[in-house]
């Protein structure tokens, strides 16, 4: 599955292009799903497994499972009667791994400059709002190998 790609920032984002990525950024956009992608991250599993390990119901984490291998995220191999999932390839696990990137690196700012989200639940604030731009000395570099 492994395929060079040249993808670089210059890489238009065509109409086309950008539909499939808000589908895939859709599908992200719900904490299950995200914690099926995270749990797969550790290494393949069967459905049961994962219900356990993300706490929900198998017919709800097949329901998650089925929409995550249509976008092209997960992809399960069948043996006999039992199917084992796992990540598409690297590059979903990247898409994981950037975010929690990120999240960090909203958390190390300044208290004007992080995201409501990142307040402790229930802390008695309504959190920090973003009230100028988040700039950088330097360009974020983000290398990987394929």
């Amino acid at each position: 599955m492994a395929q060079g790609h040249s993808v670089t920032s210059g890489t238009p984002v065509t109409a086309e292009r950008a539909e499939y990525i808000a589908r895939v950024m859709s599908a992200l956009g719900t904490a299950s799903r995200v914690r099926i992608l995270g749990r797969l991250r550790e290494g393949p599993c069967n459905v049961g497994e994962l219900a356990r390990a993300v706490e929900m119901a198998q017919p709800a984490v097949s329901q998650q499972l089925r929409l995550l291998r249509d976008l092209g995220l997960v992809v399960g191999m069948r043996t006999g009667r039992s199917t084992t999932y796992s990540l598409y390839d690297s590059h979903v696990a990247m898409l994981l791994d950037e975010s929690l990137r990120h999240i960090e690196h909203l958390a190390t700012g300044t208290p004007d400059t992080i995201w409501p989200i990142l307040a402790p639940p229930d802390n008695g604030t309504t959190g920090a709002t973003m009230t100028e731009d988040h700039t950088h000395q330097t360009p974020h570099v983000h290398e990987h190998g394929h």
